[in-house]
């Protein structure tokens, strides 16, 4: 008892709250992986029901394995290995394997390690922020949601609805009393989010005939309204966009990236919405005035 007692002491909640995160880490990653692919085998699924005969060929190709978070077992790409419990230890088994498959020393990506650290320190970090509380525990899930849409986004230009929608109604639900603002401030943060850059949107395809953003950009940003209030869009919008820019002409100028090559815009918005969860507050009352 007096173990567990020390335990709860609030200077080892967010090394608690730090471990937990590796784990949510290990398991983002699989979301990161995955559910970009199971988004594709549903939309293969829909084109053979509406495309192909039921019991053809191409109904049968397009009901492929079980596949989703759960199940399969995680493998090595290469060759096959299941990961056992030992090499999924976040972090520590990719520094004991030294970022290699144990079967076939095929390499394994730093992304892995990368997304339990960033996971593992958002959590220490909103429990050492808020304490352990309803605000902190929102700002974990906050956190790792944007960490999953961001590397998800970079890999295949994708927000999906599976996690921008859950994250903007809770947001709202959260906010019924006010967590991280209040309810009329979510609430109208959430349709400005949204119809801001759907303006931006049309007014660029008006312009130019071409679209300059996907509608996931406006879902994640209404969520971003709906967490943390209208207030804090400015201050969103105008990071991600100086942001955006500036590593958008980098790629440019120092890579083989070509203008009609698009540029992800989620990792921007998560970066910012993150940026303004923790730091708004202190950001707008000492820089915006000074802009002024």
């Amino acid at each position: 008892m007096d173990a567990l007692g020390g335990l709860a002491q609030p200077q080892f909640v967010p090394w608690i709250a730090a471990v937990l995160g590796l784990c949510i880490g290990s398991f983002l990653n699989v979301v990161i992986h995955r559910l970009p692919k199971m988004m594709e085998r549903e939309w293969r699924a829909q084109c053979a029901e509406l495309g192909a005969p039921a019991g053809s060929a191409e109904g049968a190709a397009a009901d492929p394995e079980r596949f989703n978070l759960v199940v399969p077992r995680s493998r090595c790409p290469s060759c096959g290995h299941g990961i056992s419990a030992l090499e999924n230890i976040p972090v520590l088994s990719w520094l004991i394997l030294r970022g290699k498959c144990s079967a076939c020393a095929a390499p394994i990506s730093a992304r892995y390690p990368v997304v339990e650290l960033a996971a593992g320190a958002a959590g220490a970090y909103a429990v050492w922020r808020y304490g352990f509380s309803l605000a902190a525990l929102g700002a974990m899930a906050f956190c790792w949601v944007m960490i999953a849409l961001a590397f998800i986004d970079l890999d295949t230009q994708l927000l999906p609805d599976d996690l921008t929608l859950p994250l903007l109604w809770g947001g709202l639900a959260l906010n019924l009393d006010g967590t991280f603002a209040p309810l009329q401030s979510a609430v109208i943060g959430a349709i400005a989010g949204y119809l801001s850059l759907w303006l931006v949107y049309w007014a660029f395809k008006l312009a130019t005939g071409k679209e300059g953003m996907g509608f996931g950009d406006f879902k994640l940003l209404a969520a971003i309204g709906a967490w943390l209030g209208w207030q804090a869009l400015p201050l969103v919008i105008l990071l991600s966009s100086v942001v955006g820019a500036a590593a958008g002409v980098s790629l440019m100028l120092f890579t083989k990236h070509g203008r009609d090559h698009p540029i992800p815009f989620g990792p921007y918005l998560a970066a910012a919405g993150l940026i303004a969860l923790f730091w708004g507050a202190e950001i707008t009352q000492r820089w915006l005035p000074l802009a002024g």
